[in-house]
């Protein structure tokens, strides 16, 4: 379990690999992230590139089986702030502590992930979102500091449109990439891997690099 405040404890898996280089906190905002198995077969191939995974859920088991999960899920003040706890749980937890984190989230997930990296950017240092909703963050994605990378499927019209108006606001280090020919839920093993591949490359570039110092903004891929 982990504490994201005083008074709610949140259901999470965490492994970190012998010399991890860094640790990313995986969500994917409306349903249990633990039994994803997307997220899951992501955490493994994280892990496989020398980074820590946090799986977590950031809907209490009660939350989700109550009538209101669906107001729940799409409160991002409330969801970035458990991701935000998530963060200061890994800095005090001995296996992660000194690691610096990320934030990969799926979903609403994403924009639970730039709402949290908005309103606590000291926890967070790269945030990557695979075809999610970083529109959700809505006013404060001017505010997010740490580098992002938006993940969208090239088949994926209406991700796209939202991704590409998201990707306009936000003024961090950033970039978006389209993976042909995917969907929304990047079905296939391939897809999945080409994201992980990236998003994995994208942490281990900015968790090891210092904070917000990067230059440039990197167009979006055509």
């Amino acid at each position: 379990m982990v504490p994201v405040d005083d008074a709610v404890l949140l259901r999470g898996r965490l492994a970190v690999p012998a010399g991890a280089r860094g640790v990313v906190v995986l969500a994917r905002g409306s349903d249990s992230s633990r039994q994803s198995p997307r997220l899951a077969q992501t955490s493994r191939l994280f892990q496989a590139m020398g980074l820590g995974t946090l799986l977590l859920d950031l809907l209490t088991s009660e939350e989700m089986e109550e009538r209101r999960t669906r107001q729940l899920r799409f409160n991002m003040g409330l969801l970035g702030l458990r991701m935000a706890g998530a963060a200061r749980w890994l800095q005090r937890e001995p296996h992660t502590t000194g690691l610096r984190v990320g934030y990969f989230g799926s979903h609403t997930g994403a924009g639970a992930a730039l709402s949290a990296a908005a309103n606590r950017p000291e926890l967070v240092d790269a945030v990557v979102s695979r075809g999610g909703r970083p529109d959700l963050a809505g006013a404060v994605l001017p505010k997010v500091r740490a580098p992002t990378l938006l993940l969208v499927g090239g088949a994926d019209a209406l991700g796209l449109d939202i991704n590409r108006r998201a990707y306009a606001d936000l003024q961090a280090p950033k970039h978006m990439e389209i993976i042909p020919g995917a969907t929304h839920h990047f079905q296939e093993d391939a897809e999945l891997e080409r994201v992980a591949e990236l998003a994995g490359e994208w942490f281990l570039q900015h968790l090891g690099a210092p904070r917000y110092e990067l230059e440039g903004d990197p167009a979006p891929t055509p």
